[in-house]
């Protein structure tokens, strides 16, 4: 199906009205494909690349099927937007209530996450709620103080759904759904949706539409990719290179602990890059202010775990460089996907030292490309790779020598199995 405006997909005067307000003049493909789908009542399985309007896609038909419905009851929820990070779901929050702006009866939203108090979110939970959007942890937090109840809840969405299905979550995510009715409408969006989380991805539909977007839209997002081979005790350096060289005003630089994102912004400050850190040992009010501030263009860099690799909008982000590499090759996707949103140009960079190369490969391969290897004059490696661990069976797509605690999961949920 294809539509050239928002008129075309069956929306209501009031949300074409503030699809206008809000900047939304053609719809994208996910869009197109998934709002009729949607309007109709069906269960879906939205993939589609980041920056390509997903939360539109499902927030849309979602304010309009509670615009013609009843006043909420007390305590209870009738959409539940499950989002795996506090960022993320300020985000979806934000959206939802852009475009509910002249609804054609008051709804409310409620945004909960972790990392503050929970008295306000009680509160405001006062009286019902038509949508929430929450992260997993705190939502049965507040289930736990019967501060609202999911027994009515008449649709589920689980959005960056690969992240929410995997491991992980598995404790949290039973709990969540064991409260909800068995009769619901279901909506997974992610950008990617590995092998390994689909059969559960496919338990939870119902005769579901499978919507993919992602070939048009990556085609359209003209990230370019770059791979420069560099020591590993010479990366900062060469990030302050690059930055200083090519005069980057909007930096964002994924590394794999919250100590690395502290050094490396440090030791960038220390050569007159503006620098900032953002990862989970922050409070939450200090990453609100940390990631607004680079939205705001105080700081040109911002080096950050994946915390900021999924979902997250950050307007005119030109460049993002994988400091380290992504441990699943599947992150690659959402971590470069933070630049060249909604078809804009952007470029992704990756450090690969000769340990990493092995790694590197694996991305190339899941992703079905090649990148040239690049050497910045100067930058030159030296270093020899070790000999690459042998990997416990079960356990896949291991960086470094010891497992994570995904692999860990993994390997103990593929040993029960057997």
């Amino acid at each position: 199906m294809s539509a050239s405006t928002f008129a075309d997909l069956g929306l209501s005067p009031e949300l074409l009205h503030a699809c206008q307000q809000a900047e939304y003049l053609v719809p994208t493909a996910i869009q197109a494909e998934a709002i009729p789908a949607l309007l109709r009542g069906q269960d879906l399985l939205g993939l589609a690349p980041t920056g390509s309007g997903k939360t539109a896609a499902f927030a849309l038909p979602l304010l309009q099927r509670l615009a013609g419905g009843p006043q909420h009851a007390p305590r209870r929820v009738l959409v539940l937007v499950l989002v795996p990070t506090r960022e993320l779901a300020a985000q979806v929050g934000e959206v939802f209530r852009r475009l509910a702006v002249g609804s054609a009866r008051p709804l409310k939203i409620a945004v909960l996450f972790g990392g503050v108090s929970v008295n306000p979110q009680m509160m405001g939970l006062r009286g019902g709620a038509d949508i929430v959007v929450a992260t997993p942890g705190r939502l049965l937090d507040l289930l736990d103080r019967n501060a609202l109840r999911l027994d009515a809840v008449e649709a589920l969405v689980l959005d960056e759904a690969d992240r929410l299905l995997d491991l992980g979550f598995a404790a949290e995510r039973e709990r969540v759904l064991a409260a909800l009715p068995p009769r619901r409408q279901t909506l997974l969006f992610s950008a990617t949706f590995p092998a390994d989380v689909q059969a559960l991805a496919d338990s939870l539909l119902h005769d579901a539409v499978r919507v993919e977007a992602a070939a048009e839209a990556r085609a359209e997002a003209a990230i370019a990719q770059r791979a420069i081979e560099v020591d590993t005790p010479r990366r900062t350096e060469l990030l302050r290179h690059l930055v200083q060289q090519h005069g980057w005003r909007s930096v964002l630089v994924f590394v794999a602990t919250r100590y690395a994102a502290e050094h490396v912004a440090s030791k960038l400050n220390d050569r007159k890059v503006y620098a900032v850190p953002l990862h989970g040992d922050m409070s939450q009010s200090q990453r609100t202010a940390v990631l607004q501030g680079f939205k705001d263009e105080r700081w040109d860099v911002l080096v950050t775990t994946d915390l900021a690799a999924r979902g997250i909008h950050i307007p005119g982000l030109q460049v993002v460089v994988n400091y380290d590499l992504p441990r699943s090759p599947n992150d690659y996707v959402h971590r470069i996907g933070r630049t060249g949103r909604a078809g804009a140009s952007g470029l992704a960079v990756s450090f690969v030292t000769p340990a990493a190369e092995a790694h590197f490969q694996l991305i190339e391969k899941r992703q079905n490309m090649t990148l040239p290897r690049e050497r910045v004059p100067g930058f030159e490696p030296t270093e020899v790779a070790a000999p690459a661990p042998v990997a416990e069976a079960g356990v896949g797509g291991v960086k470094g020598k010891r497992p994570s605690k995904k692999d860990k999961l993994r390997a103990a949920a593929a040993r029960g199995s057997s």
